[in-house]
């Protein structure tokens, strides 16, 4: 039973976003819509907590791929890189929880930092690397000021939206696998290391995995939460008995720090260098904006319809109200993740570990956003979590979006190819905007052979036409002489 049904209204009070809702209820849940959306306070909390602890390895992550040097030699300093990517994970996911009400969590992206490191920073310094990512990130916010970016959303028919979010689920799940040493990671078809399963780090990851769907299985509340919780008690005590060593945990070593506090180092916060190109060429530059755009834009994307409909939150044509202010704080992230120094923020799939723990408004994207201020001083703390406790919920989510299938027509073969390709080579290509890419393209070209070309939108021949040029952007960069 809910609060508003425990508690009839009385007058019509104005919720600050332009709608009336009952009176009687605290400021609280009338802000974030929590009654109305069939949550509690508690749920949100424990899916805060939940999306903080599934995301954490970010923090010691991103300083990692950023940690190359730049076209002159520089590298950026760790303690530094760590503070940026806490920051920026801070202030990008409270304004998605004050501003868009909707359980999403931003951090640093790693298809951005993956592109920042191994393309950007080899042709400029890291100032000018941070300025790629303002710009691309200023692009995608014209993109939402428009209506663009929202009306690609929308045009994207529903069944591909479905696919959208089973190939996120099959790919989050491979990450889990991978993450947790369950799948090798030179060869991602394989069991384990040399088809074994070895070491105790991936035993933690079994037991918690298997703890998560147990109890599941019975209707417990905080299901993933007591798994996570779980599985870390557990490797921390196989660690203080000496059944591992460090190394063999990866990033996060579920040990208590022998210093808990750790200072902030805002040292790269401003460091933002806009022109100096000369060098590199407007063609460079040009492709460096495009890959960038196309990183942020899809990627985002197809997990704000993957998570938003495994939330609920989305219609019967599969979109989402105020999804205008989620686009526009996600295209934002790339401009405040430029500015503090640890590239461009962007919506984490993660988000669904804490909507699959009842997290259905802005209030868990609070809690989340408030972890990750709190990380600018307890980063130590904040990786005891070892990434093999975190990867089990991954898979458990994956499982949990897999259930979109019964929404696809698989009779029908101008729907059912596009989705296959869709779920099929997000994990297969370890990335979502190749499905997202791949599935476009196939539904456009089968309703043309059909004989049905006015059936997809225009807006959805345009991104065909794109997602060729993406397809084929290394032979167009030879053909053009970029390199």
């Amino acid at each position: 039973m809910t609060q508003s049904q425990i508690e009839p209204p009385v007058v019509a009070e104005d919720a600050g976003d332009g709608t009336r809702q009952p009176a009687g209820r605290s400021w609280l849940d009338r802000y974030f819509h929590i009654s109305d959306r069939s949550s509690t306070v508690a749920r949100e909390v424990r899916g805060g907590l939940t999306t903080f602890m599934a995301m954490a390895y970010i923090l010691l992550l991103n300083p990692v791929l950023l940690s190359v040097p730049d076209v002159n030699g520089h590298r950026l300093p760790h303690a530094a890189l760590i503070t940026a990517t806490a920051l920026g994970g801070a202030v990008t996911t409270l304004l998605m929880g004050f501003v868009g009400k909707v359980p999403l969590a931003l951090a640093a992206g790693l298809s951005v930092a993956g592109v920042v490191s191994t393309q950007v920073a080899p042709e400029m310094t890291w100032p000018q690397a941070m300025g790629m990512c303002v710009i691309y990130g200023a692009v995608i916010v014209l993109l939402v000021v428009s209506g663009l970016r929202e009306a690609v959303m929308n045009a994207i028919p529903l069944p591909l939206k479905h696919g959208i979010t089973v190939g996120i689920g099959m790919f989050i799940s491979l990450i889990g696998l991978v993450n947790a040493g369950f799948i090798g990671k030179g060869d991602p078809v394989t069991l384990g290391t040399g088809g074994h399963l070895t070491g105790w780090p991936v035993l933690v990851f079994c037991v918690t995995l298997l703890t998560i769907f147990m109890l599941q299985a019975r209707n417990v509340p905080g299901a993933i939460l007591i798994g996570i919780v779980s599985g870390t008690v557990l490797a921390a005590v196989l660690q203080a008995v000496g059944a591992t060593h460090a190394k063999d945990w990866g990033l996060n070593v579920p040990a208590l720090p022998h210093n808990p506090v750790s200072m902030p180092d805002f040292s790269l916060f401003g460091h933002v260098a806009f022109g100096g190109w000369g060098k590199i060429g407007g063609m460079t530059i040009g492709v460096i904006v495009f890959t960038l755009v196309l990183a942020g834009f899809f990627d985002a994307m197809a997990t704000i319809i993957g998570v938003g409909t495994e939330a609920g939150l989305a219609d019967s044509q599969g979109r989402m109200p105020g999804l205008s202010k989620a686009l526009f704080i996600d295209g934002a992230g790339g401009m405040i993740g430029g500015a503090v120094g640890g590239s461009g923020q962007t919506v984490f799939i993660e988000s669904a570990t804490g909507v699959g723990e009842g997290a259905r408004t802005g209030l868990s994207s609070v809690i989340t956003g408030l972890l990750f201020a709190a990380a600018l001083f307890f980063t130590p703390v904040a990786s005891i979590v070892p990434g093999q406790a975190a990867a089990a919920a991954l898979v458990v989510i994956g499982s949990m979006m897999m259930t979109n299938v019964r929404h696809i027509d698989w009779t029908d073969r101008s729907v059912s190819i596009p989705v296959f390709l869709t779920v099929a080579l997000m994990p297969f290509t370890y990335g979502i905007t190749p499905g997202v890419g791949a599935g476009v393209i196939s539904y456009c070209a089968i309703k043309g052979a059909q004989g049905k070309w006015r059936e997809p939108s225009v807006l959805m021949w345009i991104l065909s036409v794109v997602f060729v040029v993406y397809f084929a952007l290394n032979p167009i960069q030879s053909w053009l002489g970029v390199h």
